[in-house]
């Protein structure tokens, strides 16, 4: 039995072990040193508090033993428990500076849930943060990627875990299967195939881990994004073909781009979004819902059927309870 609990002791933390020791320590010759100068040391506690002070080295000089028992005792206390004390604050000290080093170097586990996950480095993902940061986004957000160092940001809340994002001891140490929501954004180090693939299989790793994470996937070549949508992509960024229909549109008018981005701007208050049609919008027309939203200084732009998003549809169509309304709200 005493053999079991020993080595039952044995598996606990380096650092709890030694101040478990150095506690018993303090305990046991507080209590001893009661009885042996009871005058001295009129309760066991009185013998306790001389303990911790001897053993920490401080010596208020308030407790004194007279005896040479009592000051033979205090010398092996001195020799014996100094030293489990020393070794609790060095090793306490040396774990906190390798916690730190390994939160900055990517290699501590994240535990929490409801987290947002981006995964990948590049100045799509810099560019998202600062936009969270900017929102006073209040969660917990999780980078991924194997070609960072160290943590790029020192914010608590932005947690950072390097590795290969398809390897699953990777996700499980961003704790994957707690997240809410996991960007994937194209490796701008690899040829956009090899990107798009290391982006497709990067989102099978992650939707094995956590079937229903909303999952936000940017694919650079168009023929990859039914790959994407196979392996349970819920939303497809296709960054090439978005940046050249505003280059287009810069084209058959000028200054084009520039009011896009503000439009997108969410750090102006503008924010596009689909909503759900209430019961007051069933069955009425786009003219006259887009009137009346108006009224609170909501555009409307479109409906979205299905899967069909129609942006400024005739007037006369009739909304239905299942569409989704393309606004702009601030």
């Amino acid at each position: 039995m005493v053999q079991q609990l020993f080595h039952q002791f044995l598996r606990w933390p380096l650092l709890l072990r030694i101040f478990m020791i150095a506690i018993s320590l303090m305990t046991i010759f507080g209590i001893l040193i009661h009885f042996i100068e009871p005058d001295t040391f009129p309760s066991w506690f009185d013998g306790i508090w001389w303990a911790i002070i001897t053993m920490s080295t401080v010596g208020y000089g308030d407790f004194v033993p007279t005896s040479n028992e009592g000051r033979i005792f205090g010398i092996v206390l001195i020799l014996v428990g100094a030293g489990f004390l020393s070794t609790y604050f060095i090793t306490l000290a040396t774990n906190t500076v390798m916690s730190q080093n390994a939160y900055i170097e990517g290699k501590a586990d994240f535990k929490g849930k409801d987290h947002v996950v981006i995964i990948g480095w590049n100045e799509r993902a810099r560019e998202i943060i600062g936009q969270l940061n900017s929102l006073h986004f209040r969660g917990q957000i999780i980078l991924i990627d194997e070609t960072l160092e160290q943590n790029p940001y020192r914010n608590h809340h932005i947690h950072f875990i390097k590795g290969t994002p398809f390897k699953d001891k990777v996700l499980k140490k961003a704790s994957m299967h707690e997240a809410s929501i996991a960007i994937i954004t194209a490796d701008q180090n690899r040829n956009e195939m090899e990107a798009d693939m290391h982006t497709v299989l990067t989102l099978l790793a992650v939707k094995g881990n956590h079937p229903d994470v909303y999952t936000v996937v940017e694919i650079l070549q168009k023929d990859q994004v039914i790959n994407a949508e196979r392996a349970g992509a819920n939303e497809v960024v296709q960054t090439n073909m978005q940046t050249s229909y505003v280059m287009i549109n810069s084209i058959i008018s000028q200054g084009m781009s520039k009011a896009i981005l503000k439009l997108l701007n969410h750090l102006r208050g503008n924010h596009l979004q689909l909503v759900p049609i209430t019961e007051d919008c069933v069955n009425e027309t786009f003219q006259s819902l887009s009137q009346r939203l108006l009224q609170k200084n909501i555009i409307l732009l479109g409906i979205k059927k299905g899967e069909e998003t129609s942006v400024n549809p005739p007037l006369t169509t009739i909304v239905e309870a299942s569409d989704e309304l393309l606004v702009i709200t601030n």
